[in-house]
């Protein structure tokens, strides 16, 4: 693997921090507060949340296997833990990290 020279590695960094400011920026550009944003805009401001985190749970349950070692067990606990917490408290914060900190305590402790 060839390793970056100085003034490559320098342009790099420049590109990925001005796409970051672009993607970040743009939208406030493209709808400014003086202007109304269209109608579909507004819908998936209210559809997407919900759409990533569907994602992104069949993206960490997609490699279970429930025909060997703890059968997917760790998993469902710490779902169940993530889902409880945010029921009861409405915190996605603490949600989220109580569960992580459950799974992890029960892949490394108990599994």
């Amino acid at each position: 693997m060839a390793t970056l020279t100085a003034p490559q590695l320098l342009i790099t960094i420049l590109v990925i921090a001005g796409g970051t400011v672009l993607t970040r920026a743009l939208p406030f550009w493209v709808f400014p507060p003086s202007r109304q944003a269209p109608a579909f805009i507004k819908r998936l401001q209210f559809l997407l949340p919900s759409a990533v985190i569907g994602l992104l749970v069949v993206y960490c349950l997609r490699y279970i296997d429930l025909t060997a070692g703890s059968r997917g067990l760790p998993e469902l606990l710490a779902i169940a833990v993530i889902v409880a917490l945010h029921l009861w408290r409405r915190n996605a914060l603490l949600s989220i990290s109580a569960g992580t900190i459950v799974y992890m305590l029960l892949i490394q402790h108990v599994f």
